[in-house]
This record gives C-alpha cells, structure tokens and sequence, in this order.
C-alpha cells in the first residue's frame, strides 16, 4: 500500500501484528507499572479504584488468566496481586464465583476533580488527511457512526433545512445531497456485499446468553415489576451500568445519575430539547463526522458549524473561533478518522469547558480497540462540563434500542422530565436481562469474543485494500468498527460508491461525513462481513478504480 501521503501509521497495525497490551478493567496499561513491580503496581491500581469508588463492595475483579492475557504479564503476576488484596482484605476468594471486593470506599466526593487525564500517546499517530469534498448544508435529520437514525421527538428543524417526503429511490441515493431518508434507502437497497459503517458482527449476537439471563429475570419478577416504572430506568441496569462505566471507562458515577434512553439517538433528542430551553441554537461539530449526527441535530432545530479534526484531535483554537457554548465530540475514537483526542488537546478542551461550555461525549464504540491502550473518557474528569452518551448498540445490537445518558448535574432533572414525557422510560424486561448480562459477567466475556472476531476481519480489509486499492491511504484502524479510506485529489468518491452499489456492495462515501471541502474517501465497515465479503468488495472497489474514468 503506497502511504507516501502519511505516516506509516496510517493504518495503525503494530509493526510485530500483536496487539498492545492494556486492558480495559480500570483502564490498566502495563506499560506504566516500574520495572519489576509489576505485582505491586496491580495491587495498587486495584486498591485505589476501592478507594475511589470505582470497585464498590460485591464488584468481580477479572479472572486472573484473562487479566493476564490483556495485560501481557504471566498469570503469577496476577495471582500474587489478588493474593496481596487478600492479605489486605480489600478481596477475597469465592471458588467458582471469582474474586470478590470486600471492602466499600470512603464517601466518593460530590463531583470528580476537573483536572483532564491525559491518555497515554497511541500506539500510532494519524497522519492526517484533508476532509473530502462538501455535505450540502440541507443535509437534514439523523446517529453515530453514520447510520442514522430520524426524528427527534417532533423538534423544529433548523432553518433553510427542508423536510424530505421519505427515502429516496435506490437508483437515487447517490445522485443527489442526503437526505432524512438516506440511511433507510440504503440499508434497503439489494446488495450481496455491506460494508456500511457502524454495525458489529450481528451474526454473534449472544442469544443463548440473552435467553437464559431472559429466564433468570422472568423467573425473579413479581406483578408489580410489569406495571409502570421509573422513566429514568430500572434501578437494576442503572447500578449496572455505572458499574460498567466504572471499571471499563474509568467514570465513578452514582446510579442516580444514570439515565437509560433509546440509544444515543434518544440521548441527543433529549438535551436538544433542554438546551433549546436554555437558548442554545448551535452545537460545534467535528469535521468530518458522523452524517447521522449532524442530520439528528438539525432535525432538533440546531445548527451545526463544523470544527476541523488533526492528527491530535478536534482544534480547540477553532472550536473556540464558532462562538459555540455546546461541542459534540468523540475524542474516544474520532468518527471518522480514528483519531484519540490527545494530552494536550484535552487540556485545552478543559480550559474551554471551565469557561461556560458543554461538552456532549458520544463514546460510540470506545470497547472496541484493537492496537492501542483504553482511552479515558472526558466525563471521568470532567463531570460537570460533560454529557457523556453510550449505547450497546456497537457492543450486541442496535435492534435493542438501549443506551444510557450522564449529564451534569444542572441538567438532570429537565432530562427526565423530557424522557417521562416522551415514552415513559424504555421497555423494563430489556433493561433487566442488560442488566443480568453486565451482573453476570457474559456482557464482557461478549466483548473478548467480539474483539478477537473484529480483529481478523479488519485485518483481512486491510490487506485486501493494500493488494486492490494501492493509492488508498487507511486511517483509524487500532480500534471501532470500520476503516477511513482517502483516495488522490481527483477521485468523486460518491461516484464511487454509485458504481459500488451497481456492482453489489454498499459503502458510504467521506465526502457525507464532512461539511468542508477536502481529499476524497470511503468510510468502510468490516465488523458485520465475513473475512471473504470484505476482500472480494474491496477487490470490486479497487477495479472500479483502477478501470477507465
């Protein structure tokens, strides 16, 4: 692959093709223990997440080979860590049903310190590529990672954004600026090969898993738990899913603050319609991003103005420069570059939210990473300036419609009021078998599965684009669900993915995904198709480029 217009690591695969060591639990990174203390600094970090609150009393610690495994140490190691916990009385054994936390933290504070945690360097830096050629501003109404969902509980739209009938032809998808439509067109149009963005492996789905955590939760219910519930959630997945949060992306939140939505899509209609109140018109975007966002906030009567991404991530300087007091941003894994918001970057992303801004954290697929240690999310510093927004919809499936909102405190209870009035609250039987798939254990065991399965697909698109796509430059591939392919100044990328659809395989082109002028591309998924499906629509790509203009 000729990468001549970066930084080899463009494509962000590790030179021996193994993956880096870290681990999500307390977003652990091997690489920080001193030399030799590898047993103690364990011990240490395991202590201090008690302490925290983070590992609250009756919390699973990993087993100690699949913690060994993600941190790339013996398994002794681990071992002699808990071995000290216990001795401590921080943990104890329970045979089969693991290590369990036995001592509760002091109080957690109120609010977390506003200091920025810096991530480590990735393992790769993105050379950056210029964003490609320009949205149309009429783009109207959609979520992330380019599959858009429509509607934002009856909201204006912004203006000059027209409102379209309904999905545009198949023959029309591409001919003319997206639409409301154009996500349910294109996920209706025939094709033997989809390498949309934004979809896992839904062939993997755990449904064993899911039927019988289904049976443990029918088998525990009373009458009274089928009526009418709490529009905030169940207090079941609530604790769940701080929990999660917790241990997988470093936040120490109380379940009171967890609101479950509909998925992010939900989560972006909701503060919508309480930032409208507060007289918000606009919300700063990064550019590129997600055309299902950038379509969902103008459904909400928002505007968008766009705010360039580098190598280091979204330019604090220009999000300055709109005048926005609100920035949705994914500095996780930036859609869709892939690029990790560094160290100094979140300084001054903090400096800019101490000075009256809101920052709206969609941490659309932060589980999945392949090449590179977690990345902290901005909310485990920045509580208060930050609405942090996730969703299972990239971990099981989006079918299931559940995510879950973290707002500041000033916002919370508008929030719920503005759930409670829109549906009530989500479906209760759903929230409890989550729930029972977090308490459980299967939800992470999914997501090992989930993570080797994503590796070796996305490998075999990355050398498949290396033996059909030459000229392509692949950005973003040490985590998420797809690739960002740019291609030479020259190329009509929605052309392209005219053609491709001709020829049976679905793609999104980069130039929806950006409301600037730049290079061309493709935005490609490869978690939902098979190893086979992505080299032979890669291969297909690259004939239709290589063949006359």
């Amino acid at each position: 692959m000729n990468r001549s217009n970066g930084s080899p690591s463009d494509w962000s695969i590790t030179r021996q093709g193994r993956a880096v060591a870290a681990s999500d639990f307390l977003q652990l990174n091997p690489a920080e223990a001193p030399r030799g203390g590898m047993s103690d600094w364990l011990a240490r970090e395991i202590r201090r997440a008690v302490a925290e609150g983070l590992l609250p009393a009756g919390s699973r610690l990993p087993a100690t080979r699949v913690l060994a495994d993600e941190l790339g140490v013996s398994r002794g190691v681990v071992t002699e860590a808990y071995r000290r916990l216990t001795e401590d009385g921080h943990v104890a054994g329970h045979g089969r049903a693991g290590t369990i936390v036995l001592s509760a933290p002091l109080a957690r504070p109120t609010t977390a310190p506003d200091a920025p945690h810096a991530p480590g360097p990735p393992n790769t830096p993105l050379t950056p590529a210029t964003p490609a050629a320009p949205a149309t501003p009429d783009a109207d109404a959609g979520v992330s990672g380019g599959s858009g969902v429509t509607g934002a509980l009856g909201t204006p739209r912004a203006p000059g954004v027209p409102r379209t009938s309904g999905p545009p032809g198949t023959g029309m998808l591409f001919a003319v600026p997206p639409g409301t439509g154009v996500f349910d067109a294109l996920r209706a149009a025939p094709a033997r090969i989809d390498l949309s963005p934004g979809l896992p492996d839904l062939a993997s789905f755990p449904r064993t898993a899911w039927l019988r955590a289904e049976r443990t939760v029918l088998a525990g219910l009373v009458p009274a738990d089928f009526g009418y519930g709490d529009p905030r959630g169940t207090p079941a997945l609530r604790r769940a899913v701080a929990r999660w949060l917790a241990v997988n992306r470093g936040i120490a939140a109380d379940p009171d603050e967890v609101l479950i939505v509909a998925g992010t899509a939900q989560a972006l209609g909701l503060l919508a319609l309480v930032l409208r109140d507060e007289g918000v018109t606009r919300v700063a975007l990064e550019d590129p991003s997600s055309l299902g966002i950038r379509q969902h906030l103008h459904n909400s009567g928002l505007e968008s103005p766009p705010v360039p991404v580098d190598a280091r991530g979204v330019r604090v300087d220009a999000l300055r420069a709109t005048g926005a007091r609100v920035a949705l941003l994914t500095p996780a894994h930036q859609f869709p570059t892939g690029v990790v918001l560094d160290g100094a970057r979140r300084r001054e992303l903090a400096a800019w939210a101490r000075d009256g801004g809101l920052i709206i954290e969609d941490d659309y697929d932060a589980e999945h990473r392949y090449d590179r240690p977690p990345v902290p999310a901005l909310r485990a510093t920045l509580t208060e300036h930050v609405a942090y927004a996730g969703s299972v919809s990239k971990l099981l499936a989006p079918a299931l419609r559940v995510g879950w909102l973290l707002a500041p405190r000033r916002y919370r209870d508008a929030l719920v009021d503005a759930k409670r009035f829109a549906d009530l609250g989500n479906a209760a039987l759903p929230q409890l078998v989550l729930a029972q798939l977090m308490e459980s254990g299967a939800l992470e065991r999914q997501l090992r599965f989930l993570r080797r399965r994503h590796r070796v697909r996305r490998d075999a698109m990355i050398a498949a684009i290396a033996d059909s796509m030459p000229e392509a430059v692949v950005h973003g591939a040490a985590a998420g669900l797809h690739l960002m392919v740019t291609l030479p100044p020259g190329h009509d990328d929605t052309a392209l993915a005219a053609a491709a659809l001709e020829r049976g395989v679905k793609v999104q082109p980069l130039s929806w995904h950006t409301q600037r002028p730049g290079r061309p591309g493709l935005v490609l998924g490869y978690a939902a198709s098979t190893p086979t499906a992505a080299r032979e629509g890669v291969a297909i790509l690259g004939d239709l480029l290589s063949g006359p203009a």
